[in-house]
């Protein structure tokens, strides 16, 4: 399976946005607001009109840690769903299976929640789920299974971030998905219309 490699904080620095949703990329040093490059280049080039469209699809992309396929299949299907496409498809990256294992707090970020999914260590509705992009659907159950749950970052992740409010714990390492997320709680800085304009040119 195809992997984002690189350094999310130069990619986060190249955007001006905060892929791991922390802001933590823009923290060390003297703020590390200027892009990456030798030296740093002060000035952030004015952008087209397919650089601000472009600019916003990397944007998710990234935060979501996903390949060009994967995105636009997975815009693809919400575009067929009723009601906004735009909405739709942020609901579908934020019900994958590597995202709600992120969202339960038992992961610091998204590409340890995909690796934990990788290696085999939830289960979906009692069953294996291996799979970081499996759609999860309302009433769908995830479970840690019991050799992970001692697991010093997962004691910690845990205690320190909170269950997103479109999940509900209903036991010690287990999540039921109770609703799609709304917009208004997910990320405000994300212009999904912009998507749905590059997809439709």
């Amino acid at each position: 399976m195809a992997t984002l490699r690189g350094s999310i904080f130069k990619r986060s620095r190249r955007l001006g946005f905060s892929i791991l949703e922390t802001g933590k990329e823009f923290a060390k040093g003297k703020g590390r607001q200027t892009v990456p490059g030798q030296h740093g280049n002060k000035r952030r080039p004015k952008l087209s009109d397919y650089g601000l469209h472009l600019y916003e699809k990397q944007k998710i992309r990234f935060m979501y840690g996903i390949t060009e396929k994967q995105f636009k299949n997975t815009f693809v299907k919400a575009a067929k769903r009723p009601g906004q496409a735009g909405v739709n498809f942020l609901q579908m990256l934020e019900t994958r299976m590597d995202s709600l294992i992120y969202r339960t707090g038992l992961a610091q970020t998204r590409r340890q929640a995909r690796q934990f999914v990788n290696h085999g260590h939830f289960t979906l509705n009692g069953h294996k789920a291996d799979i970081p992009s499996m759609q999860v659907k309302i009433n769908d159950v995830i479970e840690l299974k019991d050799k992970l749950r001692k697991n010093i970052h997962v004691v910690d992740s845990k205690s320190k971030k909170e269950l997103a409010p479109w999940l509900k714990e209903e036991g010690d390492f287990k999540y039921r998905l109770i609703r799609l997320p709304e917009r208004k709680e997910l990320n405000q800085e994300i212009n999904e219309s912009l998507i749905v304009e590059y997809y439709s040119k």
